[in-house]
């Protein structure tokens, strides 16, 4: 039996808080901060050098963190900001789909730094207005796999339902998570490196066709690499979420993308040659070059994935929406073109959804 034809990608919405700071300046911060905690601030300036993020955008104006002591005060500002952001971003998603919020059916939230009952999605179905039997489903815990994995939960709801349209609204304020008192290794790379942001995806059934030119999901693929649950995620403390972050991330991607990407495509009777767009989550300098040199990738084909590590740093989950938004606003891809949209994160896992033009 052969599955349903795949949705289409009609649309990205991104939102940034409106408190840009360069990496310099925030450097600076932690210094005077960890001065007193740390023996070794020099090796803290390294390291937040070497993730080669140039600014990021803030949730709250730099001044503001400092008073926020307690788990529920960081969680709070979330609940505030990411309502904001995320109004924002799928409000561009559905002007660009040329879209109003009563067409939508189906409404997946994806994040990992804050949580709410109701969630994000129940306060959006009334601040945009969505029909009171829009479908809500919040996915709390896939961290950056997760614009990738609900992509691809959002597809295949709609091979099912395909005359319906699904958003997927990513929101990841990842600034509001950091243990100040936590001097480790991964704590001090994950200071340096995430930033804050929203992006929203429109998808439409296969009987749901938008006006121009647009990609397909032709087919996804979920993979979960047994026993690696301590590689990446949160251990929740008293004060909040304490990053988990191994070394060791790089590596688990030299050794099994290729399989999994190559596998993948093989099940499509396609290759590695094949793919002209590469859509990857920006996982930082070291997990970009891992996929550039296990997947063989030609020069520049992750150009927009270092673009956007430099710009905004690691959005976590948003990361690669972002990354797919700038292709489409390129216009680059073509009739007839394939790419492969990638991430991993916590489990440890890994997905792929491969689009065609």
């Amino acid at each position: 039996m052969r599955p349903a034809p795949g949705p289409w990608v009609r649309s990205v919405g991104t939102a940034l808080p409106p408190n840009w700071v360069d990496q310099e300046t925030l450097i600076s911060v932690f210094r005077e901060h960890w001065a007193r905690e740390h023996f070794n601030v020099e090796r803290i300036e390294e390291l937040h050098r070497s993730v080669q993020v140039g600014g990021r955008y803030l949730a709250l104006p730099l001044e503001e963190y400092l008073p926020l002591e307690r788990f529920s005060e960081r969680n709070e500002a979330f609940n505030r900001v990411s309502l904001e952001v995320g109004e924002h971003a799928v409000r561009r998603a559905l002007d660009a789909a040329g879209m109003h919020p009563r067409d939508v059916d189906h409404l997946f939230f994806v994040t990992v730094t804050g949580i709410a009952t109701p969630s994000l999605d129940a306060r959006l179905t009334n601040r945009l207005g969505l029909r009171p039997d829009v479908k809500r489903t919040p996915i709390f815990g896939l961290g950056c796999v997760a614009g990738a994995a609900g992509a691809a939960r959002a597809s295949d709801v709609l091979r099912a339902f395909p005359d319906e349209v699904a958003v997927l609204l990513s929101v990841e304020l990842c600034s509001l998570t950091l243990q100040r008192e936590d001097v480790s290794i991964a704590n001090i790379i994950a200071s340096g490196l995430f930033g804050d942001g929203a992006a929203a995806l429109v998808l439409s059934g296969a009987d749901r066709p938008p006006p121009g030119a647009a990609p397909r999901v032709l087919a996804t693929r979920s993979v979960f690499y047994r026993d690696t649950e301590r590689i990446m995620g949160w251990d929740v403390v008293e004060g909040g979420f304490k990053v988990v972050l191994s070394a060791k991330v790089p590596a688990l991607v030299t050794e099994h993308v290729r399989n999994d990407v190559d596998g993948f495509l093989a099940e499509h009777g396609l290759r590695r040659t094949d793919v002209r767009h590469w859509i990857a989550h920006t996982g930082g300098p070291k997990v970009l070059q891992a996929f550039e040199s296990a997947l063989e990738l030609p020069p520049d084909a992750l150009r927009r994935s270092w673009d956007s590590l430099r710009h905004t740093g690691n959005l976590s989950s948003a990361s690669v929406l972002f990354v797919l938004s700038e292709l489409l606003a390129s216009g680059e891809a073509r009739p007839g073109d394939l790419g492969l949209l990638m991430a991993m994160g916590p489990g440890f896992c890994a997905e792929l959804v491969l689009l065609r033009w």
